[in-house]
């Protein structure tokens, strides 16, 4: 009689989740919005330095994060947002504008804390290759993985990711 082995899950998308000193706090509480969006994010209190931004892989390693999502504040006005694959992995720099957080807009929602996006991509994200690689990191970034302790088995909220030009 063959006795079946249990094996526990393991975690192989952690991303980190911080910001660098000086945001406002409406940019804080952007970056709250999307940590309660992602059950597998890990904490990082401010970052210092702006212009060491290889310390982030530093960073990223003590936390055993393999993604992570930096909100980089400028001048108190201009808020960058970098997602990178840590080590050696691409990272890409957005600039956010318009930020309005969720209790803002009043949408408390009937989205269930820790359930997994479904991760939605408009057409353009399969004609380029530069494209495909961003599709690649936000799927990695943003994607919860399946059977993580603190997601919860269901899909109810999605996630679009469209280019605007």
């Amino acid at each position: 009689e063959a006795i079946a082995r249990v094996v526990p899950y393991r975690n192989k998308q952690r991303t980190l989740v911080f910001c660098s000193r000086g945001v406002t706090s409406r940019f804080r509480h952007l970056m709250e919005d999307i940590r309660s969006l992602l059950p597998h994010h890990r904490k990082e209190v401010k970052h210092d330095t702006k212009r060491n931004l290889h310390e982030i892989n530093g960073l990223c390693d003590m936390k055993d994060c393999n993604n992570c999502i930096f909100f980089e504040a400028r001048k108190s006005k201009d808020l960058y947002m970098w997602l990178c694959k840590t080590p050696n992995g691409p990272s890409a720099k957005f600039h956010v504008l318009n930020v309005h957080t969720m209790d803002e807009l009043r949408l408390s929602g009937n989205c269930l804390k820790g359930s997994r996006p479904m991760l939605s991509f408009a057409k353009e994200f399969e004609t380029e290759p530069a494209l495909q690689l961003l599709k690649e990191l936000f799927t990695h970034v943003f994607g919860t993985p399946a059977g993580h302790p603190k997601s919860k088995p269901f899909v109810d909220h999605v996630m679009t990711f469209s280019i605007l030009d």
